[in-house]
Parts: C-alpha cells; structure tokens; sequence
C-alpha cells in the first residue's frame, strides 16, 4: 500500500470507528445536524489539514528536506439528549504522531448563557491561538515557540470547565481544574495535584461569535473585533522530579483587534505575552519513565515570551476566493540559557469560504538561542465540512 492509500485508509477508519460508536452509517453527511426527537439531535462534521513543505533541518541527518504531511483529520460529533444536556466526541489523525486520537470527549450542562458545565477530555482555558486550535488560526501553522501551556494532547487534558457569557455576552469566563503535568512515578506530582486554569476576556466592540469559551484569531471583516483577554495556570509540583519538585506558574494577555476596511476588507492585528515559572526548577524530559505523546510529562521551561502578528483582508475577490497576507514575530526568553528564540513568519492566505477552505502559502525563520537557524517553506490547504 503506497504512502497516499494508506492516510486515506487511516483517515477512513477513524471516520468509521467514530460514528459506528453513536450507530450511524459513514455516509452520514458531514456538517449536517440530524433531528432524532424532540430537543435531541447530533451534528456530523469533518475538517483536514494537508501541506507540503521545505524545510532546513527535516531530513534525518539534519539537511533540507521536502516533505508532506498530513497535519490534521478530524472528525467532529456532538448531540443533545435534552435541550441543556449533550456530549462531544471529535478524534484525530495526524502524522506528527502517525496515530488516531480521542481529541475531545466531554459531557456538556448547558443551563444558560451566563453557566455551563463541561467535563472530560477538553480544552483547559489559556491563550488565544491554543482556543483558536489549528483551524482558526490567522496563520497555517501553529505558534508553538510561544504557546507552551502544558496538554495530554493538542492543547487538551482531562477534567471540568466551568464557564460563561456575561455583560450582555461581552465577558467570556471559564475557569477549571484538570488532571495536570507530571503525574507519573518517579515525576514530580507523586501526590495527585490538579492543574487549576482560568481565563476572563473581554469584548470592546462587537462580540465574537465562537462556540463556548473557544476564539479565532481572524474574522475575515464578518466583524469589527476589540478583544482582550488573560489567562493564567497553576499547579503545585508541577514540574521537576519526585524528589527535586517546583510549582508551576504561568499567564499570559493576549489581544486581538479586527476592523472592517473598504469593500470587505479587514486590517488584523493580534499580540500576547507570556510568563512561565518552574520554581527554579528544571523539569523532567517528555519521555521520562517511557512516558508516551499523551502522557502530559516533562519538557516545560521557564521563561517569557512574545507574539505579534499583522494581517490584510483584500475586499476584491480574485477567482473564487480573496488574498490575505499576514506577518507574525514571536520571541522566548528562556531562563535557563541566554539568548532568544524568535521566529519570523510570512505568510499568504488565500480566502475561498472563511476558515472552512482556505489555501496557505508561508515562509518561516528560527533563529534560535544556541546560534542554530533554521528556515522552511509550506504551502497547506483546510477544508471543513
């Protein structure tokens, strides 16, 4: 089986191991809400992300090497049993880990607006581009220099938010506890300590229209955005090792700004700051004790950390979609070392349904604080159904 059957094949299995597990056939349709009585229903989605790449030090002795990847295939549910009670179930493929994950999986209370309870595996509360997840980003790749929050996988942990819209829906809270980092023998969580998250942000201009407490960081000017927003995680013995433990602390603000220009256009501009904390302490690697990609051990550093991003929505429409070009700097400061890391990014998004297709053309600059650098060219396409 050649590399393109065999992703196809992969991709094909989760979407049937999915929805065989709620009892519906594969050929549902994707993205459509199927009524199955009154105030229940369940919603069938998919979203994928592919690229092709050149980057500087991919190729296993350390040259430039092209490269394709799968980055993202998913496969979105959800329901309601009543009117205030549902549940999520998204999974995932992707070739960073060349395997299918459980992404979310969380019971929703839903009472009103103003609270809402969700438990499982889900989204802890932290900075922008990690609630804006891959797909709602302003640029195709994620800004991993920067966003560090600890995660079992893809930003997600096990445990309860609760959380809400207030002020006439212009304060978005959520705030909760989850299972948390280093919980594993010999670590420095031998006494079971819960990561505590929190995030409060607060809408300036219009309201952003996203589901719960998740964020974009582009509207594509459907809105004129003044957005601020801080979030902040602790957890005692949260890093280092079982007899060398330190409490980990860290925050950060982050802002996004949108406004309408011309005929369709928008002028984007997105900052955040970040501040890590370790106690002094220097934290175990991610693979200590055997420890796998989704055990949520080791690898978290102290520091600070900046990013600044600048994009231009294009009104014109050229062809079947508009042009949006976006610049983004980010920065980390890492306390155990001198030096920076920072990272310059070009990019050209190229606009045909919002954040449901859309094809990204972007170069990419490290230089990092040993002195490496490295460089790397992609081009990827999104699509959600």
């Amino acid at each position: 089986m050649n590399t393109t059957h065999a992703i196809a094949a992969k991709t094909a299995a989760l979407a049937l191991a999915v929805t065989s597990m709620l009892g519906f056939a594969p050929s549902a349709v994707a993205g459509e809400t199927i009524k199955l009585g009154e105030d229940q229903s369940i919603t069938i989605g998919a979203g994928l992300r592919t690229s092709i790449s050149d980057a500087s030090d991919a190729a296993p002795n350390g040259g430039s090497a092209f490269d394709t990847s799968l980055d993202n295939a998913r496969v979105y549910l959800s329901g309601k049993v009543r009117r205030q009670i549902g549940a999520t179930l998204n999974a995932e493929y992707a070739d960073s880990t060349g395997q299918a994950h459980v992404l979310d999986a969380y019971a929703q209370v839903e009472f009103d607006p103003h609270f809402n309870v969700w438990a499982g595996q889900l989204l802890p509360p932290s900075d922008r581009p990690n609630l804006d997840g891959p797909f709602y980003l302003s640029s195709y790749s994620f800004p991993g220099l920067v966003s560090q929050y600890p995660a079992k996988y893809a930003g997600r942990d096990l445990g309860v938010t609760v959380w809400g819209h207030v002020a006439n829906n212009r304060l978005v809270y959520a705030a909760g506890a989850y299972r948390g980092h280093n919980r594993i023998a010999g670590a420095s969580n031998q006494a079971g300590n819960p990561l505590w998250a929190g995030r409060v942000t607060y809408n300036f201009w219009d309201v952003e229209n996203n589901p719960g407490y998740y964020t974009s960081s582009t509207y594509y000017g459907h809105a004129n955005v003044l957005s601020l927003g801080v979030a902040g995680m602790y957890q005692r013995d949260g890093v280092g090792t079982a007899a060398d433990p330190g409490d980990y602390k860290a925050w950060n603000i982050d802002g996004l700004m949108e406004r309408k220009v011309g005929n369709g256009g928008a002028v984007t501009f997105e900052f955040a700051y970040y501040q890590y904390r370790t106690g002094g302490k220097t934290d175990i690697v991610s693979t200590f004790s055997g420890a796998g990609a989704t055990d949520n051990v080791g690898g978290l550093r102290a520091g600070n950390a900046t990013l600044l991003s600048a994009a231009y929505l294009f009104g014109q429409q050229v062809g079947a979609g508009r042009f949006q070009p976006v610049l983004r700097y980010q920065q980390f400061a890492p306390a155990d070392t001198t030096g920076h890391d920072r990272q310059y990014d070009a990019g050209l998004n190229y606009i045909i349904h919002g954040h449901n297709a859309r094809i990204s053309l972007d170069y990419a600059h490290v230089d990092y604080a040993t002195g490496k650098k490295a460089d790397r060219t992609l081009l990827g396409m999104q699509v959600q159904l």
